[in-house]
């Protein structure tokens, strides 16, 4: 079982772990702080190093209760003690560009009262889906003005992990269309933009609205009757 040390520090770069298991070209670990993707955040890349030795991790997943780190060349043997490193630069600019989809949507949803029916993302750039009947460009213009005010506002960003059964108590905490958290799970990790937004996540975030830059509507277009994408790029 791996311990996610990303789910509690989003900032940590570096870290120290040991090899659980091998799997051809892929390895799992007893921690980590390689984000293995999901909710739409693509998965960290980054190194792994041990004595003279180094890895390129190519890819992180998640399968059960593992972080599985796939990586060039001969894996180390299991119980080999391997320093981690995370692609530094692409995260933040993942941190940056996650949390400002969270202000999208705390937006969209405080004002517009729509819920989010799909959603991806690269570093700086991303899109989302929302339950809109008709979307103007007018509209678009108005959302844009309402997300840099809330950039501009400075709000903490806060992470915690609850109980299942406390976490569920929170009014709207699944955003999506659909729940998209597997049955069984004991405890819920939430993000909460203070003011703003607070949701079920998994994903990596910024620490404060201020660190997202500013969010640019690229494109708008409709995906449906009543499914409407809206297209972000996040700039400094």
């Amino acid at each position: 079982m791996t311990d996610l040390l990303y789910h509690t520090d989003s900032y940590l770069r570096d870290f120290d772990s040991v090899v659980t298991a091998a799997d051809g070209a892929a390895i799992a670990l007893d921690r980590t702080a390689f984000y293995p993707g999901g909710g739409g955040q693509p998965n960290d890349v980054g190194t792994l190093i041990a004595g003279d030795h180094r890895w390129v991790v190519t890819k992180a997943r998640k399968a059960g209760a593992d972080v599985w780190h796939e990586i060039d060349g001969a894996p180390p043997a299991v119980e080999t003690a391997v320093r981690g490193a995370v692609d530094w630069e692409r995260r933040y600019k993942l941190m940056r560009t996650h949390t400002a989809m969270h202000i999208l949507c705390g937006v969209i949803f405080r004002d517009y009262g729509a819920s989010v029916t799909g959603g991806n993302m690269e570093p700086l750039k991303g899109r989302m889906d929302f339950e809109f009947e008709t979307m103007r460009q007018e509209l678009v213009k108005e959302i844009e003005a309402k997300v840099n005010a809330e950039v501009a506002a400075s709000r903490p960003v806060r992470v915690k992990i609850l109980p299942r059964a406390e976490a569920f108590t929170i009014p709207d905490l699944i955003r999506t269309k659909i729940n998209l958290l597997p049955e069984g799970i004991a405890e819920v990790r939430t993000v909460e933009i203070v003011g703003l937004d607070l949701q079920a996540d998994g994903g990596t975030h910024v620490a404060n609205t201020s660190e997202v830059g500013s969010i640019r509507v690229v494109d708008y277009k409709s995906k449906g009757k009543i499914n409407k994408r809206i297209e972000i790029e996040v700039g400094d």
